[in-house]
């Protein structure tokens, strides 16, 4: 859900109480729509994460440190030299706007005090970040709004800071239950109540007008015409209800989850109650915390996601032109099998010259290799003489069986390619951060995928920083690893594990290796369990039910001469069948 203007008022007071006295650190712009303010107080380091995403626009604190880019964008630059070093004096809302303003006490370029303002304006799509001084000109935005952009409103430096325009809606907090529920009598009568409430009240949420329908009438989107005058009534009390549990802060963050998977399906400031056992609503511990579970998991990918599209589009490509390569190969050799019937036409003219001249088109001759010696048709071609039909039928024939071994060869070093790059989309979907996309490119590179030009430049803005594997640790205390590309899984079997240590990976399904370091230990059940799981997981079958994960020690795996990155072969194994559970690996990750 979009975070609502009541809800962020909750937010809004929470960031307060935290950081107003706090001074401002470092400033960092992991990301183009993302800021974060490392701050520092009575209260110790705090790292403020301000996000305009056009799908989450969010403001809350974080626990670890987002990757940041090799250079920093100028804007970054341009808060570092007006915000480092500042005292955050008050975080404020202005009345029901989905915003809000950090005002800093700081020093100019002469080193006279003043105060600067930091306008986070959280609106979907429209989300912004301003930074404005203290005459409210606007020093410079995250996200320029020129005359093109719109019409009504531009965000550039050196403009007067205004207001987004106001919406023709009721304010809540000047609004009685009396007022809505005779508003609510004169309304349209096929418009449902929740929708009504949206266009009529400022600042609600569709999660809250739905709520409000509900507990008013029992239905989350009863008909305003279908309303009885107690309903009506009851609407009033339940609004003036709402708003007094508002004004008195009485806001808690509540995160509703799917009662059939887990999955986080929305967020709000009170218990919810329309859904009625289809989702559970547990309170988090602040709505740091409650944001930072809706938003934060479901970011990263998407981050991940945008940072990895070249690869992922190059990857494709190079799979989709293979694939088609190999139907096209696959249809010749198919057309090969019928090479013993060119043979058997050269052994047919061999036999029969005596009665064949040049000029014929076609003729009939005996089969004396068949049992009955039938009468057979064969195509001749008149350019040519019998004894060079013959040998062009023979010539038929070698051609198909030399073309026989060549595609045979080809295809099964075209299948190994295509094996090898579903490896890689599935290593896509494990990194984590722009160290394991460098890894990645460095590895199509080695491969060939890439090319030179498309690597020149990304060598150049990367670090060259090696990227770790995953590891874990068991719940009877034994290390796991997982790889999370071929050059990992590579370097963890056949370089870093000891023979003795015991490798994981699903049978016939691409994934990670995984390696459970035994430490001159004999493994537990319970340690194997985990590492079968942890291998199903970071596979391509994370999503499925029992799936197969074969084991062995290390010493039984081999790596093929001139085989892809991270193939390898076994045949001494065991298989155990898990069912991937997210929960319970992220819990064991140690990093």
């Amino acid at each position: 859900m979009p975070l609502d203007a009541i809800c962020l008022g909750a937010v809004t007071d929470e960031l307060n109480e935290t950081l107003a006295g706090c001074r401002v650190e470092k400033v960092y712009q992991p990301d183009r729509d993302e800021i974060v303010l490392q701050t520092r107080g009575q209260g110790g380091a705090r790292r403020l994460l301000l996000s305009i995403a056009a799908g989450a626009p969010r403001a809350h604190f974080i626990d670890t440190a987002r990757e940041n880019p090799a250079a920093p964008p100028m804007f970054c630059m341009l808060l570092r030299k007006h915000v480092q070093g500042a005292k955050i004096a008050a975080i404020t809302q202005p009345a029901v706007e989905r915003m809000f303003s950090i005002e800093l006490d700081t020093t100019d370029e002469m080193g006279v005090a003043c105060k600067k303002h930091l306008i986070c304006e959280l609106m979907g799509k429209h989300s912004n970040v301003i930074l404005c001084g203290e005459d409210n000109r606007i020093i410079d935005a995250l996200r320029r709004v020129d005359g093109d952009l719109s019409g009504k409103r531009q965000v550039l430096p050196g403009l007067f800071y205004r207001m987004p325009p106001p919406q023709d809606k009721h304010d809540p907090f000047s609004l009685s239950g009396t007022g809505l529920a005779a508003a609510v009598a004169q309304a349209d009568g096929e418009q449902t109540l929740d929708r009504y409430l949206l266009g009529q009240v400022l600042g609600f949420s569709p999660l809250l007008c739905r709520e409000l329908s509900y507990r008013a009438t029992g239905d989350a989107a009863k008909p305003v015409g279908r309303m009885t005058a107690e309903e009506q009534q009851r609407l009033g009390q339940v609004f003036d209800d709402l708003m007094d549990f508002v004004r008195e802060k009485r806001c808690k963050p509540f995160l509703l989850t799917r009662a059939e998977d887990g999955g986080v399906f929305d967020f709000t400031f009170l218990p919810v109650t329309q859904y009625e056992g289809v989702m559970n609503v547990t309170q988090a511990d602040s709505f740091s915390a409650l944001l930072a579970a809706f938003f934060e998991k479901k970011g990263k990918a998407e981050r991940m996601a945008r940072r990895s599209a070249d690869l992922h589009k190059t990857v494709v490509n190079a799979r989709d032109r293979l694939a088609r390569k190999l139907a096209a190969q696959q249809k010749e050799l198919d057309a090969t099998q019928n090479r013993e019937q060119y043979k058997h036409m050269g052994d047919l003219i061999t036999a029969n010259l005596y009665q064949l001249e040049k000029g014929m088109r076609k003729a009939t001759v005996v089969d004396y290799y068949a049992e009955d010696c039938p009468e057979v048709e064969i195509t001749l071609d008149v350019r040519l003489t019998p004894q060079q039909n013959a040998q062009k039928y023979f010539k038929q024939y070698n051609k198909a069986k030399t073309a026989e071994e060549v595609l045979t060869q080809q295809i099964e070093q075209g299948r190994a390619e295509l094996d090898y790059l579903e490896s890689v989309l599935v290593s896509l979907g494990e990194a984590e951060s722009e160290r394991d996309l460098a890894q990645l490119r460095e590895e199509l590179a080695q491969a060939g995928v890439l090319s030179n030009k498309q690597t020149r430049n990304k060598k150049l803005r990367t670090k060259p920083v090696q990227a770790k594997p995953f590891h874990y640790r068991t719940s009877d205390g034994f290390d796991v690893f997982a790889g999370k590309n071929n050059l990992q899984n590579d370097l963890l079997t056949l370089k870093t594990a000891f023979k003795s240590d015991i490798w994981f990976h699903t049978q016939k399904i691409h994934g990670s290796h995984v390696i459970l370091v035994a430490d001159g230990r004999e493994p537990t059940d319970q340690a194997m369990t985990e590492a079968a799981m942890i291998a199903a997981y970071h596979s391509k079958a994370r999503n499925s039910s029992r799936v197969p994960v074969d084991y062995t020690p290390v010493r039984q795996v081999k790596k093929p001469a001139g085989a892809k990155p991270g193939m390898v072969i076994y045949h001494v194994y065991q298989t155990a069948y898990v069912t991937p559970d997210e929960a319970a690996v992220e819990k064991l990750r140690l990093e």
